[in-house]
């Protein structure tokens, strides 16, 4: 399959199942689409999976190999993207003092290992590391990118990412956020929010939330004002989202009280 310049494989994984969308690092551009020019990402290929709890990564590098094998993509660039539910992300306070990224390192680790009950041992960890105010901090288990690495060594693709879901989402969306609004992610029935800070410029929190059936502007209103009160912090003016958004929380004029929200441009889920 012929490539045109500035396109690659995207690639999410769940461990429901797997997509191969081919994409473009001119997304977002005026007349240019995730594509080249039609605007969202092509899906060339997908597969379900069949649960597994025991061999679960197995079960991902299976459905891998089988809609790549379809694919004339040899020599593609290729960039993953996880499921959240595959990854974890958590807010880490430095230690007074902080001199060193080993201080950083050791912080991150122990609040990992308080919050899931685990040592992080298993996890690849990465992080906006700051010695000089809480920073977010992501973990991927360490045995499924090891399947990714294989499988696309397999199949002769060259990896340039992988990463969560929600950061490949907050990545390219953050820049269009305006003033006083959250960033929503939408997909699989589920709302991660992240609640940025008063200066627009950081997250102060990220929680994923599943959305009931019918959930309305009403609910969104009641959901963003007590997560902001959890917080201690405004609620937002506005919820600015990417995905698979309710159509009934796009609705204008929601009327005194309801937050608003409105779709991202230049975002795909």
């Amino acid at each position: 399959m012929r490539r045109a310049i500035g396109q690659f494989l995207r690639i999410d994984v769940s461990p429901r199942g797997v997509s191969v969308q081919r994409a473009s690092r001119w997304q977002g551009l005026p007349g240019f689409g995730a594509a080249g020019r039609g605007g969202v990402p092509d899906v060339l290929a997908a597969q379900t999976i069949a649960p597994s709890a025991d061999h679960p990564f197995d079960a991902i590098a299976n459905a891998l190999r089988a809609v790549l094998g379809e694919l004339d993509v040899q020599g593609w660039p290729v960039s993953f993207v996880l499921a959240d539910e595959l990854t974890r992300m958590w807010r880490v306070t430095p230690p007074a003092g902080a001199a060193r990224m080993a201080d950083l390192e050791a912080a991150a680790g122990l609040r990992f290992q308080s919050l899931y009950g685990e040592p992080p041992s298993a996890w690849q960890l990465s992080a906006d590391w700051n010695a000089a105010q809480p920073f977010f901090a992501a973990a991927m288990p360490r045995a499924l990118l090891a399947e990714l690495q294989v499988v696309a060594q397999d199949c002769k693709l060259s990896i340039v990412a992988i990463e969560p879901r929600f950061v490949s989402a907050w990545n390219r969306g953050r820049r269009g956020l305006k003033q006083g609004a959250w960033f929503g992610h939408v997909h699989d029935g589920l709302l991660t929010v992240a609640a940025t800070e008063p200066d627009g410029k950081g997250l102060r929190a990220v929680r994923s939330l599943p959305i009931p059936q019918g959930a309305d502007q009403h609910w969104l209103t009641q959901t963003l004002q007590r997560e902001a009160l959890l917080l201690d912090a405004e609620a937002p003016s506005l919820l600015q989202v990417n995905g698979e958004a309710p159509a009934a929380w796009l609705q204008p004029g929601g009327g005194a009280g309801r937050i608003a929200c409105s779709a991202l441009t230049g975002s795909a889920a």
